[in-house]
């Protein structure tokens, strides 16, 4: 049967993150792509202009909608950018049981604009991480969801990993993707740490990565991988996403979803 897999997420006006990304890598993947859009931007590859977030309520709709009618195997939450739509999604997750939840805690922008108000930090941490098998932040997010400044390589990544299990992820993967060097992301599911490194493509900052990444790791899960070989499958795609992106736009590259690795 074909695996279905749920996004919650925001739209991206110019296609290179959110559900569009979303949408491209389920079906570079052959599953098949729901989605429940959180908020509306309009925004290119040069930066967001301006942010409509939807009503929670609709949000909840969406979700419902889609579990009512289709048999949905994993999910990946990205942009929730108000404590109340991550309240109602973090509702239907829990009382529809939703499997293999990824969340990629949206925060900032590839160009650095603020996609999350300071008040649902909290509530993401407080909701949402225990309902993950898996979150997904970037640097950038790691610092801000621990309250930390410069976390600035290897071993400053595994102490990351670790305190994001401690304060309520069941298993966190921090993305090193700003660093110099190689493009690093650490593991720790509480237990075991994994390193995955990938040589850096020589081309200008990306766009929709992060998204394209979770997206990647829920499709695997669907499919029925662990969630370490799913880790090493989605890196891979994106690796090979990036490589591949196309000269478009002024601002960070978007990925080409068409013809990455997928194995």
């Amino acid at each position: 049967m074909l695996k279905v897999v749920l996004s919650i997420a925001g739209s991206d006006s110019s296609g290179g993150a959110g559900v569009q990304a979303d949408l491209k890598t389920f079906s570079a993947f052959g599953v098949f792509g729901a989605t429940a859009v959180t908020a509306l931007t309009a925004q290119n590859t040069l930066g967001v202009r301006s942010v409509a977030n939807l009503d929670a309520q609709f949000v909840a709709a969406q979700i419902q909608a889609v579990l009512d009618d289709l048999p949905v195997a994993a999910a990946k939450s990205g942009m929730l950018s108000r404590t109340e739509i991550i309240e109602v999604v973090a509702a239907a997750v829990r009382e529809r049981s939703i499997p293999n939840l990824v969340v990629d805690p949206v925060m900032v922008a590839a160009r650095g604009d603020l996609l999350l108000t300071p008040g649902a930090v909290a509530a993401l941490r407080e909701h949402m991480f225990p309902l993950a098998v898996l979150v997904t932040p970037n640097l950038r997010e790691t610092e801000i969801l621990l309250g930390r400044e410069e976390i600035n390589g290897r071993d400053a990544m595994r102490r990351a990993a670790r305190e994001l299990v401690h304060i309520g992820a069941r298993a966190a993967l921090v993305t090193g993707g700003a660093l110099e060097g190689d493009a690093l992301d650490v593991f720790f599911d509480g237990h075991e740490t994994h390193e995955y490194s990938m040589p850096r493509c020589g081309t200008a900052r990306a766009h929709g990565a992060g998204c394209t990444l979770s997206a990647a790791i829920a499709a695997r899960l669907a499919l029925g991988d662990v969630l370490p070989d799913a880790i090493g499958a989605a890196k891979r795609f994106v690796t090979s996403a990036i490589a591949r992106s196309p000269a478009l736009g002024g601002g960070a590259r978007p990925l080409n979803h068409l013809a990455p690795d997928k194995t």
